[in-house]
């Protein structure tokens, strides 16, 4: 590996794919998830006995990690946000979920370049190419993750997010499209697991910058000198 950042330009593919297609994807359950290979840096470096309960996570026939996966970003595209997060919560697993095969490539050999380029750095981020529409529950156990961006909001996709995210877990939504903003925000809104944190709790996050400036979609904007519409949600109990 000669740690040099892969080209963008090679790794172009159109913005959508069909999100009802398996497309050869092989979902596991949670249990079965082997997440050693994603985020090496994080095994732990004993194996502990089937009697040790209390390590912080336990698969069995896998190595056990120091730590479980907390943020999720949801059709991450090229990964700007992870990238970004990555160096603010070093110790924080996070990982990218995405459908396109060049653009999951694309931001999995940059990871890579990163962590060559960068040692000790970018070890707590990872990218899986997956179906968010129909497999999300297979890779996270209930209540695992604490930030969670999403692009795609239906009910059936809230009834999921509210599983995976702990309670007082974040949602973060953005859109240049204020329409897209509405349908969100309205079905976020009548969602009885989650309630809109408000604008100035929000602005008091430090992710919410990242969040407006680091992915595709912010970049795009903003070179556009467009308008950008924001709403976060926090999981509450049941």
């Amino acid at each position: 590996m000669s740690g040099k950042l892969p080209q963008k330009k090679f790794f172009r593919q159109r913005a959508h794919s069909n999100p009802f297609s398996d497309h050869h994807l092989d979902p596991k359950s949670p249990a079965e998830m082997d997440w050693s290979a994603h985020y090496p840096a994080f095994v732990c470096e004993e194996n502990p006995t089937e009697s040790s309960f209390d390590m912080p996570t336990k698969q069995v026939g896998r190595p056990l990690m120091k730590k479980k996966i907390e943020f999720a970003d949801l059709g991450c595209g090229y990964g700007g946000l992870l990238f970004s997060l990555s160096t603010l919560y070093p110790e924080t697993l996070m990982l990218g979920m995405e459908i396109r095969v060049k653009v999951e490539e694309y931001v999995r050999e940059k990871i890579i370049a990163l962590r060559l380029q960068h040692p000790g750095q970018y070890q707590n981020i990872s990218i899986i190419r997956m179906n968010v529409m129909k497999f999300l529950p297979n890779f996270f156990e209930k209540g695992q993750a604490r930030k969670h961006k999403a692009r795609v909001i239906t009910n059936q996709l809230l009834a999921e997010y509210a599983y995976v995210l702990r309670v007082g877990g974040i949602i973060y939504t953005i859109s240049d499209v204020k329409d897209l903003h509405e349908w969100m925000v309205k079905h976020l809104d009548e969602h009885p697991l989650f309630e809109r944190i408000p604008d100035e709790e929000v602005e008091k996050d430090p992710v919410i910058p990242i969040v407006r400036t680091e992915t595709e979609e912010g970049k795009k904007v903003e070179r556009n000198k467009g308008e950008k519409f924001l709403s976060c949600y926090r999981r509450i109990t049941n």
